[in-house]
């Protein structure tokens, strides 16, 4: 079964080929993106690796987590699934579910 790893703090100059590499050393990589900017095509400074085994993920995390890479200290954790939008609550409908309250 396959894991899917949030990595934070990464440098703007990561590409997705060098956040491969970097996870490679502990296990074969289904896949490595790095978040960009939709407006501006930089980097966010995250993104995502997906492990093709679970052991080979937390040995990663145990391994990566907190040190050092291109002068930034690594975050790395288990990704969170993502949060379905319309279960966070809130005001409905509209712009930006907030109420003019007039």
């Amino acid at each position: 079964m396959s894991m899917k790893l949030y990595v934070g703090n990464l440098s703007y100059e990561v590409t997705n080929a060098s956040l491969e590499e970097l996870f490679s050393a502990y296990g074969p990589v289904r896949s490595a993106q790095v978040i960009q900017d939709r407006d501006t095509g930089r980097s966010k400074g995250f993104g995502f690796v997906e492990m093709e085994d679970d052991a080979d993920a937390r040995s990663a995390i145990q391994g990566l987590h907190e040190t050092q890479h291109a002068g930034r200290p690594l975050n790395v954790n288990e990704a969170k699934p993502k949060e379905d939008r319309n279960s966070r609550g809130g005001g409905g409908g509209g712009r930006g579910g907030y109420s003019r309250g007039y």
